[in-house]
């Protein structure tokens, strides 16, 4: 179940019109404090990723399930979304499988929502994506940032780039 924060910044970020991914990363963030404060584990960033993106679905954000992907994924994002729009709850798990998957997630290791666990995954994704489309979100944020956060956008590349040239 989601803390109670993490749904008030979510309805917050959907009365501000943001997109339904920017809800979801909320829930995505919750998940990644609850490794990083050692509550469980997960077998690596995409893991600790898609259980955020569960939760999310399951508790309403209009994500749909992703169109791409093996047909158990898509079939398990179809239900939590489904769950999270009003359809009935199914037979509840029972305490021994709840127990079991709990303590599987706590086995699994920490360093899935380390800083460097989520740069890989974050710079693996976007390769996946054209120049094109990288590009055109690139120019979507800048509209929609105002002067003082465009400011700060440029003073962190010229940060980075300066990082890059130096390695």
């Amino acid at each position: 179940m989601p803390e109670k924060q993490t749904l008030e910044r979510a309805r917050r970020d959907k009365r501000q019109g943001k997109a339904a991914s920017t809800q979801a990363g909320e829930f995505v963030k919750e998940e990644m404090d609850h490794i990083r404060e050692g509550k469980h584990g997960a077998r690596s960033a995409k893991q600790a990723i898609a259980i955020g993106l569960s939760k999310a679905r399951r508790s309403g954000v209009e994500l749909q399930p992703p169109s791409g992907g093996s047909r158990s994924v898509r079939k398990r994002a179809a239900r939590d979304y489904a769950r999270g729009h009003g359809a009935p709850a199914r037979r509840k798990s029972t305490a021994k499988r709840v127990r079991a998957s709990t303590q599987a997630l706590k086995r699994e290791s920490k360093s899935a929502a380390s800083h460097q666990a989520l740069a890989k995954q974050t710079r693996s994704a976007a390769k996946r994506r054209s120049a094109t489309s990288r590009s055109a979100a690139a120019r979507k944020a800048v509209r929609t940032k105002g002067p003082a956060e465009r400011s700060a956008a440029a003073r962190k590349a010229a940060r980075t780039r300066q990082s890059h040239a130096a390695a």
